[in-house]
This record gives C-alpha cells, structure tokens and sequence, in this order.
C-alpha cells in the first residue's frame, strides 16, 4: 500500500522583488528537505500539507497552485508526495525533535543545500512560474436534487443530502486556499454550495451572473472580464458556477494566456476541462490576467 504525504515550497518575499524559500534540517535523516509529512486518517492531502508546515516550520500558510507529485520507495515501501506552492503567513520557528532547523534561503541557495534530488525538481517547478500569482477559485455546486423530480424552477432546485456533504466538506478547502470573497451564479444550489463557508467564516455570498452557464455561452467576453476584475481585486474569491459555464470559461482563459505567449500548467487537458460536482478548479493568475496554472481537485468526499 502506498504511504500518502504532502508538502509544500513554503516562500515570502523578500528584498527587491525577490523571494525566499523555507529549507528545513530534519535530525533523525541528517538531511536538508522542503517540509512535508504523512497523511493523519480523515485528512485530505491539503489539509496535511498545511499542517506539516505549521509543525515543521512553526509557520500558518495559504496554498496556491499544486506543483507535482512525487513517488518513490523508501526501505520496501512506495511513497507519494504531493507539493504545493504556500505563501507564509505569521509564526516563528522553534527547534524540535523532528526539524532542528530552518534557513530562509533563495531558490538558488535553497537547491544547493537540499539533499534529494526530488526537492530540488520540485523547486524547480516552483521557480518555472512567478511566486507571487493571483487566484481565484471555480467551484462547480454541488449535488442537486434529480431535475426530473423537481416541479418548480430549475433555479430553485436545492442541493440534496449529498449535496449538503459535499457543501460541508468544502468549508476546510476553501480555508486552505485563504479564501477572502464568495460570489455565486443566482441559483439556489449555487449559493447554497458556498453558504457552510460562509456561515463559517461570516462571509456573505455575493451574485454574479455573468458565470452562468447561458451567460457565458451569450457573453464570453462578459464572463471573462468578470474573472479579471475578481483577480485584479484584493483577497482571494472563490465562485460558484454550473457545469457547462465553469469548462467554458476554463477553456476560454487557456486559449486566452497561449495566444499571449504562455502555456499555463494544468493537472488536466485544458481543451476538454472536467467539472465535477462538488469540485473545484483552483487558477492562478500572473500579471496582466494571464492564466499561468490550472489545478482541478475533485470534491473532498469522492
């Protein structure tokens, strides 16, 4: 069986513009790693990835775009380590048994020090984009009651029970990515997909109709001038749209950055993007609105 573990390129800005990365000495391997650590039961790998940052730093963090999976065997036993790219937040670092050190170090530095060569590829994925992206958060709502079974308006057709599950289980996700805002289609399993974060957090949800699924199809040019002005504002915004409006625009910003010059990463084929219920696309944006990452997670219960 394959032992889960996840992580991350914990960075800050530094001075000038630049960036530093968080290298940690871990006492009982004698080495130089980028933090992470195992799956705990009931957690999902961004869940871990954030706490093993907290207790191998001593920093909280927000992630950003998924880097790579990493997989190996280690003494007969298969190993998958899945990085992120995680800005620091506050937190002060304190010597334990586990990682008796930690360096704030430039890319450069951070890969001469590493000892495995994985790190320094993983570091390298992070260097291949800028550190500091914007992103945003397309969710797509999750499970409604069969449309077959409903006799009032399609808009008004709530989420059933495992809907509300899915709904639920976004709460800590969204958290994960430090989400700041919450827009959603004006429909009700829209709105309510996004309401246990908001009641959560305390932050309402706003319309935005220009994401709906006959919006984008009538005014493409809309929906992505509202994806732009969502990135160019402040915070992180999370949006809850529909099944054929989220691929479009998907696919839309994709075609967009490549006619710029600039091929964004993706975990999927961006001319066919999927758009399961519950789940959610997490995009990151460089400067200009351009595309530069595209990262597709299914919903936490699948």
């Amino acid at each position: 069986m394959t032992i889960l573990a996840a992580g991350a390129v914990l960075w800050r800005p530094a001075d000038g513009g630049t960036v530093e990365v968080a290298v940690v000495h871990r006492p009982h391997h004698a080495d130089w790693s980028l933090p992470k650590g195992k799956v705990d039961p009931g957690e999902t790998l961004a869940d871990t990835a954030v706490r093993e940052l907290a207790e191998e730093t001593g920093f909280a963090a927000v992630l950003g775009r998924h880097l790579r999976t990493v997989e190996y065997t280690v003494a007969d036993e298969d190993k998958s380590v899945d990085y992120w790219a995680a800005r620091a937040g506050e937190g002060r670092f304190t010597p334990g048994d586990e990682t008796d050190e930690l360096r704030w170090l430039t890319p450069g530095e951070a890969a001469a020090l590493l000892t495995y060569a994985s790190d320094r590829t993983v570091l390298d994925d992070f260097t291949a984009r800028p550190a500091a992206l914007r992103s945003m958060l397309l969710v797509r709502h999750a499970v409604a009651g069969r449309r077959s079974e409903w006799s009032g308006p399609d808009a008004d057709r709530p989420l059933d029970e495992e809907g509300r599950e899915q709904a639920r289980a976004l709460v800590p996700m969204l958290g994960r990515y430090g989400v700041t805002a919450l827009r959603a289609v004006p429909n009700v399993r829209c709105r309510q997909t996004l309401e246990p974060y908001a009641e959560a957090t305390g932050i309402p949800v706003a319309p935005l109709a220009e994401l709906g699924d006959e919006a984008v199809w009538d005014d493409p040019g809309a929906a992505l001038a509202a994806v732009d002005a969502l990135v160019a504002g402040s915070g992180t915004t999370a949006v809850c749209a529909q099944g054929d409006g989220i691929p479009r625009v998907v696919r839309a910003l994709a075609t967009r950055s490549r006619a710029a010059g600039s091929a964004p990463l993706a975990n999927r084929e961006l001319d066919e993007p999927p758009s399961r219920k519950g789940s959610f696309w997490v995009l990151s944006f460089a400067a200009g609105g351009v595309l530069a990452a595209a990262d597709y997670h299914r919903d936490p219960t699948a």
